[in-house]
Protein backbone atom coordinates (compact mmCIF):
# COMPACT_ATOMS: atom_id res chain seq x y z
CA UNK A 1 0.00 0.00 0.00
CA UNK A 2 2.83 2.39 0.91
CA UNK A 3 4.67 1.57 -2.32
CA UNK A 4 1.50 2.15 -4.38
CA UNK A 5 1.00 5.48 -2.60
CA UNK A 6 4.61 6.50 -3.38
CA UNK A 7 4.19 5.55 -7.03
CA UNK A 8 0.95 7.53 -7.30
CA UNK A 9 2.53 10.59 -5.65
CA UNK A 10 5.51 10.44 -8.01
CA UNK A 11 3.14 10.07 -10.94
CA UNK A 12 1.18 13.10 -9.72
CA UNK A 13 4.36 15.16 -9.46
CA UNK A 14 5.39 14.08 -12.97
CA UNK A 15 1.99 15.00 -14.38
CA UNK A 16 2.22 18.41 -12.72
CA UNK A 17 5.68 19.02 -14.23
CA UNK A 18 4.39 17.95 -17.63
CA UNK A 19 1.38 20.23 -17.21
CA UNK A 20 3.65 23.25 -16.63
CA UNK A 21 5.67 22.44 -19.77
CA UNK A 22 2.45 21.99 -21.74
CA UNK A 23 1.05 25.30 -20.51
CA UNK A 24 4.22 27.08 -21.64
CA UNK A 25 3.62 25.70 -25.12
CA UNK A 26 -0.07 26.68 -25.05
CA UNK A 27 0.88 30.23 -24.01
CA UNK A 28 3.40 30.49 -26.88
CA UNK A 29 0.87 29.20 -29.36
CA UNK A 30 -1.32 31.93 -30.81
CA UNK A 31 -4.91 31.07 -31.63
CA UNK A 32 -4.25 31.82 -35.29
CA UNK A 33 -1.31 29.41 -35.42
CA UNK A 34 -3.44 26.64 -33.93
CA UNK A 35 -6.63 27.13 -35.93
CA UNK A 36 -4.76 27.57 -39.22
CA UNK A 37 -3.48 23.99 -39.05
CA UNK A 38 -7.01 22.67 -38.85
CA UNK A 39 -8.58 25.16 -41.25
CA UNK A 40 -11.07 23.27 -43.34
CA UNK A 41 -11.30 20.46 -40.78
CA UNK A 42 -14.36 21.59 -38.88
CA UNK A 43 -16.37 23.48 -41.49
CA UNK A 44 -19.28 22.48 -43.65
CA UNK A 45 -20.92 24.05 -46.70
CA UNK A 46 -23.87 26.39 -45.98
CA UNK A 47 -24.89 28.21 -49.17
CA UNK A 48 -23.64 30.69 -51.79
CA UNK A 49 -23.81 34.47 -52.02
CA UNK A 50 -22.89 37.07 -54.63
CA UNK A 51 -19.19 37.94 -54.85
CA UNK A 52 -18.20 41.29 -53.36
CA UNK A 53 -14.90 43.19 -53.81
CA UNK A 54 -12.39 41.94 -51.24
CA UNK A 55 -13.76 38.39 -51.09
CA UNK A 56 -11.34 35.50 -51.48
CA UNK A 57 -11.40 34.52 -55.17
CA UNK A 58 -10.55 30.94 -54.21
CA UNK A 59 -14.05 30.62 -52.70
CA UNK A 60 -15.81 31.29 -56.02
CA UNK A 61 -18.33 28.61 -56.95
CA UNK A 62 -17.65 28.36 -60.68
CA UNK A 63 -20.68 26.16 -61.43
CA UNK A 64 -23.13 28.67 -59.92
CA UNK A 65 -21.19 31.57 -61.47
CA UNK A 66 -21.48 30.04 -64.95
CA UNK A 67 -25.16 29.28 -64.49
CA UNK A 68 -26.18 32.74 -63.21
CA UNK A 69 -23.70 34.80 -65.20
CA UNK A 70 -22.40 36.61 -62.11
CA UNK A 71 -19.67 35.57 -59.65
CA UNK A 72 -20.86 33.77 -56.51
CA UNK A 73 -18.80 32.44 -53.63
CA UNK A 74 -19.35 29.50 -51.31
CA UNK A 75 -20.19 30.19 -47.68
CA UNK A 76 -19.19 27.80 -44.91
CA UNK A 77 -20.16 27.54 -41.28
CA UNK A 78 -17.74 26.39 -38.63
CA UNK A 79 -18.68 23.34 -36.63
CA UNK A 80 -18.65 23.70 -32.86
CA UNK A 81 -15.35 21.89 -32.44
CA UNK A 82 -12.69 19.97 -34.28
CA UNK A 83 -11.50 16.49 -33.33
CA UNK A 84 -7.77 16.05 -32.72
CA UNK A 85 -6.45 12.51 -32.20
CA UNK A 86 -3.05 11.76 -30.68
CA UNK A 87 -1.50 8.50 -31.92
CA UNK A 88 1.35 7.91 -29.47
CA UNK A 89 4.05 5.23 -29.74
CA UNK A 90 4.64 3.29 -26.48
CA UNK A 91 6.93 0.59 -27.93
CA UNK A 92 10.15 -0.64 -26.34
CA UNK A 93 12.31 1.77 -28.32
CA UNK A 94 10.55 4.76 -26.69
CA UNK A 95 11.39 3.56 -23.19
CA UNK A 96 15.05 4.52 -23.57
CA UNK A 97 16.96 7.80 -23.66
CA UNK A 98 20.34 9.32 -22.79
CA UNK A 99 18.87 12.51 -21.30
CA UNK A 100 15.27 11.55 -20.59
CA UNK A 101 13.05 8.71 -21.76
CA UNK A 102 11.54 9.23 -25.18
CA UNK A 103 8.25 8.02 -23.70
CA UNK A 104 8.31 10.92 -21.22
CA UNK A 105 8.88 13.46 -23.99
CA UNK A 106 6.01 11.85 -25.88
CA UNK A 107 3.76 12.29 -22.82
CA UNK A 108 4.77 15.97 -22.54
CA UNK A 109 3.90 16.59 -26.18
CA UNK A 110 0.56 14.77 -25.82
CA UNK A 111 -0.27 16.99 -22.83
CA UNK A 112 0.76 20.14 -24.71
CA UNK A 113 -1.35 19.33 -27.75
CA UNK A 114 -4.33 18.23 -25.64
CA UNK A 115 -4.22 21.44 -23.58
CA UNK A 116 -3.92 23.53 -26.75
CA UNK A 117 -7.00 21.77 -28.11
CA UNK A 118 -8.88 22.27 -24.83
CA UNK A 119 -8.02 25.97 -24.92
CA UNK A 120 -9.61 26.11 -28.39
CA UNK A 121 -12.67 24.16 -27.16
CA UNK A 122 -11.81 21.19 -29.38
CA UNK A 123 -12.09 17.51 -28.60
CA UNK A 124 -8.95 15.41 -28.11
CA UNK A 125 -8.54 11.63 -28.05
CA UNK A 126 -5.59 9.31 -27.49
CA UNK A 127 -4.47 6.04 -29.06
CA UNK A 128 -1.44 4.46 -27.37
CA UNK A 129 0.12 1.69 -29.41
CA UNK A 130 3.04 -0.72 -29.70
CA UNK A 131 2.63 -3.57 -32.16
CA UNK A 132 -1.02 -3.51 -31.03
CA UNK A 133 -3.49 -1.01 -29.54
CA UNK A 134 -2.59 -0.53 -25.88
CA UNK A 135 -5.10 2.16 -24.90
CA UNK A 136 -7.85 4.11 -26.62
CA UNK A 137 -9.40 7.20 -25.04
CA UNK A 138 -12.30 8.61 -27.11
CA UNK A 139 -12.24 12.34 -27.92
CA UNK A 140 -13.63 14.71 -25.31
CA UNK A 141 -13.25 18.38 -24.42
CA UNK A 142 -11.85 20.10 -21.37
CA UNK A 143 -8.73 20.62 -19.30
CA UNK A 144 -9.42 17.67 -17.02
CA UNK A 145 -9.63 15.36 -20.02
CA UNK A 146 -6.36 16.82 -21.39
CA UNK A 147 -4.62 16.03 -18.10
CA UNK A 148 -6.04 12.51 -18.18
CA UNK A 149 -4.40 12.06 -21.58
CA UNK A 150 -1.08 13.22 -20.10
CA UNK A 151 -1.44 10.81 -17.18
CA UNK A 152 -2.33 7.84 -19.38
CA UNK A 153 0.57 8.55 -21.75
CA UNK A 154 2.99 8.83 -18.82
CA UNK A 155 1.86 5.77 -16.86
CA UNK A 156 1.18 3.38 -19.75
CA UNK A 157 2.47 -0.15 -19.06
CA UNK A 158 2.28 -1.73 -22.51
CA UNK A 159 1.94 -5.45 -23.10
CA UNK A 160 3.60 -5.26 -26.51
CA UNK A 161 7.17 -4.29 -27.29
CA UNK A 162 7.44 -3.83 -31.05
CA UNK A 163 6.18 -1.04 -33.31
CA UNK A 164 3.36 -1.30 -35.83
CA UNK A 165 1.85 1.94 -37.12
CA UNK A 166 -0.96 0.23 -39.00
CA UNK A 167 -3.34 -0.54 -36.08
CA UNK A 168 -3.52 3.05 -34.74
CA UNK A 169 -3.89 4.55 -38.22
CA UNK A 170 -6.64 2.08 -39.11
CA UNK A 171 -8.44 2.65 -35.78
CA UNK A 172 -8.24 6.43 -36.24
CA UNK A 173 -9.68 6.20 -39.76
CA UNK A 174 -12.44 3.88 -38.52
CA UNK A 175 -13.63 5.91 -35.51
CA UNK A 176 -13.36 9.39 -37.09
CA UNK A 177 -16.00 9.52 -39.78
CA UNK A 178 -15.76 13.25 -40.37
CA UNK A 179 -12.56 14.89 -41.52
CA UNK A 180 -10.36 15.24 -38.44
CA UNK A 181 -6.72 15.80 -37.52
CA UNK A 182 -4.18 13.40 -36.05
CA UNK A 183 -0.69 13.80 -34.64
CA UNK A 184 1.39 10.67 -35.19
CA UNK A 185 4.05 10.61 -32.44
CA UNK A 186 6.73 7.96 -32.88
CA UNK A 187 10.41 7.25 -33.50
CA UNK A 188 9.16 5.51 -36.66
CA UNK A 189 11.18 2.31 -36.24
CA UNK A 190 8.61 0.48 -38.33
CA UNK A 191 7.91 -0.78 -41.83
CA UNK A 192 4.84 -1.70 -43.83
CA UNK A 193 2.56 1.16 -42.81
CA UNK A 194 2.53 3.04 -46.12
CA UNK A 195 -0.95 1.89 -47.25
CA UNK A 196 -2.56 2.65 -43.87
CA UNK A 197 -0.97 6.10 -43.74
CA UNK A 198 -2.01 6.89 -47.31
CA UNK A 199 -5.61 5.84 -46.60
CA UNK A 200 -5.80 7.96 -43.43
CA UNK A 201 -4.13 10.98 -45.07
CA UNK A 202 -6.58 10.87 -47.98
CA UNK A 203 -9.46 11.69 -45.60
CA UNK A 204 -7.81 13.42 -42.65
CA UNK A 205 -5.08 15.90 -41.76
CA UNK A 206 -2.01 14.02 -40.51
CA UNK A 207 1.00 15.66 -38.84
CA UNK A 208 4.08 13.72 -37.84
CA UNK A 209 6.05 14.18 -34.61
CA UNK A 210 9.35 12.29 -34.70
CA UNK A 211 10.76 11.62 -31.22
CA UNK A 212 14.43 10.70 -31.06
CA UNK A 213 17.41 10.70 -28.70
CA UNK A 214 20.65 12.54 -29.66
CA UNK A 215 22.60 9.27 -29.56
CA UNK A 216 20.38 7.91 -32.34
CA UNK A 217 21.48 10.78 -34.56
CA UNK A 218 25.19 10.61 -33.80
CA UNK A 219 26.50 7.34 -32.40
CA UNK A 220 29.83 7.95 -30.56
CA UNK A 221 32.90 6.89 -32.53
CA UNK A 222 34.04 4.07 -30.27
CA UNK A 223 34.62 1.42 -32.90
CA UNK A 224 32.58 -1.73 -33.46
CA UNK A 225 29.76 -1.84 -30.88
CA UNK A 226 27.40 -4.59 -29.74
CA UNK A 227 24.04 -3.42 -28.45
CA UNK A 228 20.68 -4.84 -27.50
CA UNK A 229 17.60 -3.92 -29.48
CA UNK A 230 15.00 -2.40 -27.13
CA UNK A 231 12.10 -4.00 -29.01
CA UNK A 232 13.30 -7.42 -30.19
CA UNK A 233 15.84 -8.04 -27.41
CA UNK A 234 18.32 -9.31 -30.01
CA UNK A 235 21.99 -8.39 -29.77
CA UNK A 236 23.10 -6.38 -32.82
CA UNK A 237 26.14 -4.48 -34.05
CA UNK A 238 26.72 -0.86 -34.98
CA UNK A 239 26.29 -1.83 -38.63
CA UNK A 240 22.52 -2.08 -37.96
CA UNK A 241 22.36 1.74 -37.85
CA UNK A 242 22.15 1.54 -41.63
CA UNK A 243 18.64 0.11 -41.16
CA UNK A 244 17.57 3.21 -39.24
CA UNK A 245 18.99 5.48 -41.96
CA UNK A 246 17.09 3.54 -44.60
CA UNK A 247 13.83 3.81 -42.63
CA UNK A 248 14.39 7.55 -42.22
CA UNK A 249 14.93 8.08 -45.94
CA UNK A 250 11.85 6.05 -46.86
CA UNK A 251 9.69 7.82 -44.28
CA UNK A 252 10.83 11.28 -45.42
CA UNK A 253 10.04 10.39 -49.03
CA UNK A 254 6.63 9.00 -48.05
CA UNK A 255 5.73 12.09 -46.00
CA UNK A 256 6.76 14.37 -48.84
CA UNK A 257 4.67 12.37 -51.30
CA UNK A 258 1.60 12.51 -49.03
CA UNK A 259 2.21 16.18 -48.09
CA UNK A 260 2.57 15.35 -44.39
CA UNK A 261 4.47 17.90 -42.31
CA UNK A 262 6.69 16.55 -39.53
CA UNK A 263 8.51 17.97 -36.49
CA UNK A 264 11.67 16.35 -35.13
CA UNK A 265 12.04 16.42 -31.35
CA UNK A 266 14.97 15.25 -29.23
CA UNK A 267 15.07 14.26 -25.58
CA UNK A 268 16.62 16.86 -23.31
CA UNK A 269 15.60 19.73 -25.60
CA UNK A 270 12.58 22.01 -25.63
CA UNK A 271 9.74 20.89 -27.88
CA UNK A 272 8.14 24.34 -28.05
CA UNK A 273 9.95 25.81 -31.09
CA UNK A 274 9.83 22.62 -33.23
CA UNK A 275 6.08 22.30 -32.63
CA UNK A 276 5.45 25.98 -33.33
CA UNK A 277 7.43 25.57 -36.56
CA UNK A 278 5.25 22.56 -37.44
CA UNK A 279 2.10 24.65 -36.97
CA UNK A 280 3.51 27.47 -39.09
CA UNK A 281 4.44 25.08 -41.91
CA UNK A 282 0.89 23.75 -41.78
CA UNK A 283 -0.43 27.30 -42.13
CA UNK A 284 1.80 28.02 -45.16
CA UNK A 285 0.77 24.76 -46.82
CA UNK A 286 -2.89 25.80 -46.56
CA UNK A 287 -2.42 29.31 -47.99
Amino acid sequence: MTEERAVSLETLRSVRRIEFAALRFANHLHAGDYSSVFKGQGIEFADVRRYEPGDDARAIDWNVTARLGQPYIKRYVEEREAVVMLLADASGSTRVGSRELKSRLCAEVCAALALAAAKNNDKTGLILFTDRIEKHIPPRKGRRHALRIAREALTCRPTGNGTDLRPPLELFARICRRRSAAFLLSDFYADGYEAALKAAASRHRILGVEIRDPLERAVPKVGWVRWKDAESGRVKTSAQTRLTARQDRERNALFKRLRIDCARLETGSSFVEPLLSLFRRGERRRT
